[in-house]
């Protein structure tokens, strides 16, 4: 049975404006009793009930590299108790380009042209990475807003389309901070640590679930200082930066990713969650 639909705006999105990269919050209006399921992009949405009581959120958000036009966000709203039904929320959302701008980079050759030893080790690690990112806390683990994971001056690099010694044409997906060689390296948020390890391109590579599909990776430390499986809460320190991967001198990368998508963490930055969870 198809209920009526409320007269008050049920669904919106924080930015209101879609980009590409842009991770999205998503509020829909309803009460704590029913039950919403919703689909985007592709991807299964899960909802929590808000922090203030009030509503039920999803994050979510569009690949740095996503297709832009109008989309399809599902979501469908069951009344639970006497009265029954399912109210359908759905809605048409248009996602804008993002303009984001190029770059030329060297480095090593051997990042560029792995010999077929390293071409097997990265290999076995794209599998790896597969491996962690299809599983993901069935539940949020983060709280309150996300933090810079260092003390350090960001670039406007997220988004950049670069090549590397004029052959290898790739789009950077993370953010990177000015940090020199053994600054503290913070975790953004709560969550489980499930990758702690030296990988070919990423270096000393920490990934942390931070539940419901969202990850933040810190890549190119020169040093690692949790384990994988543990618990870490936000502001603690997971390591120190480095120069260790593909890089040009020393950094820190961040990233963040939703499902298959990377997101601006700039924006994610931006978010007052404060009230969400």
């Amino acid at each position: 049975m198809l209920a009526a639909r409320p007269q008050t705006p049920a669904v919106t999105l924080t930015p209101e404006v879609v980009e590409a990269g842009s991770p999205e919050l998503i509020r829909v209006n309803a009460p704590e009793t029913t039950t919403l399921e919703g689909q985007w992009l592709g991807q299964k949405l899960a909802f929590f009930w808000s922090h203030d009581r009030k509503a039920w959120y999803a994050l979510a958000g569009v690949d740095v590299e996503g297709a832009v036009g109008a989309s399809s966000l599902r979501i469908m709203e069951t009344l639970n108790g006497a009265s029954g039904g399912t109210i359908d929320l759905s809605r048409s959302i248009e996602i804008h380009e993002a303009h984001y701008p190029t770059g030329t980079l060297t480095v090593a050759p051997k990042f560029v042209a792995p010999n077929p030893k390293e071409l097997a080790r990265i290999k076995k690690e794209m599998a790896l990475k597969e491996k962690v990112f299809a599983r993901s806390a069935p539940q949020p683990l983060w709280s309150g807003d996300f933090r810079a994971p260092v003390h350090a001056e960001p670039t406007d690099s997220f988004g950049t389309r670069r090549t590397f010694n004029g052959q290898l044409a790739s789009v950077h997906k993370g953010m990177d901070f000015r940090a020199p060689p053994g600054t503290l390296v913070r975790a953004g948020n709560s969550g489980v640590v499930v990758l702690a390890r030296r990988l070919y391109y990423e270096g000393n590579c920490v990934v942390i679930d931070h539940g419901l599909g969202l990850f933040t990776l810190s890549m190119h430390l020169s040093r690692i200082g949790v384990h994988e499986g543990q618990r870490v809460r936000v502001g603690q320190r997971i390591g120190l930066s480095g120069a260790t991967g593909r890089v040009t001198g020393p950094h820190l990368h961040w990233a963040v990713r939703w499902q298959n998508a990377y997101l601006d963490p700039a924006k994610l930055l931006q978010m007052d969650l404060s009230a969400v969870r």
